[in-house]
């Protein structure tokens, strides 16, 4: 059995281009599905966020419509609710490498407003890409990787193949006009490789100990990756 810290938003809103705040968080089917599977497989889940704050979900992420119908939506309803780790995370900078077999950020706008540039999180991934434990970043959650910044003052995943939620998608999604910034863009001028498939399609990448996924459908299939790595 081995021990997987969940790294997730503490943010219940995104700041938009024109300051207002879009209400969000973390993407319910980011952390359900892997949750499930890993749980399934007789892992230990713990869950951290900066400060210790209750991660708040994404409102909009438990609707039918983007669960494909409301069979589905109630199921991931029904993970979170059984989710009690939500209910009492750990303080992110509290978390000790040490403890874990491996990491996970899901995703959610939620990354983008507080995980971006979050140095203590960005310590960690640091630590845990050097460490080759594996590490799973999902859609919005490689926001994260942005404050991931050596010594030298470059990025460490600087070079590395990842997936991520796309220019694209956010433009499809309403949100690209509003934003201050896109994800493919930043990680794009850090110095990451973003692989784009095809939007809302699966899409996960693996390079070297890095699992990372496009968007939520990516999430399923990125957690067996992972769960390939752990044994």
């Amino acid at each position: 059995m081995s021990k997987i810290l969940f790294v997730m938003t503490g943010a219940d809103h995104w700041t938009l281009a024109d300051g207002s705040k879009h209400p969000t968080g973390f993407w319910a089917e980011e952390a359900a599905a892997p949750y499930r599977a890993f749980k399934e497989a007789g892992h230990d889940v713990v869950v951290a966020t900066p400060g210790g704050v209750v991660p708040t979900v994404d409102a909009g992420s438990l609707a039918a419509e983007v669960n494909g119908g409301q069979d589905n939506a109630d199921a991931v309803r029904r993970t979170l609710d059984e989710m009690t780790e939500l209910r009492s995370p750990a303080r992110l900078e509290d978390v000790r490498l040490d403890d874990f077999d491996a990491v996970f950020y899901p995703g959610g706008h939620g990354p983008m407003e507080d995980l971006a540039v979050d140095a203590g999180s960005g310590r960690l991934l640091v630590e845990t890409l050097r460490s080759g434990k594996p590490l799973g970043v999902v859609c919005h959650g490689p926001a994260a990787l942005l404050a991931a910044v050596t010594d030298d003052g470059s990025n460490a995943f600087a070079g590395y193949e990842v997936a991520a939620f796309t220019n694209a998608e956010e433009t499809q999604a309403g949100l690209a006009g509003k934003a201050r910034w896109l994800l493919q863009d930043r990680l794009t001028e850090a110095g990451v490789v973003v692989r784009v498939g095809e939007p809302w399609a699966p899409n996960v990448v693996v390079d070297r100990n890095l699992v990372t996924g496009q968007n939520p459908a990516s999430s399923a299939p990125l957690a067996a990756e992972l769960l390939k790595r752990l044994g």
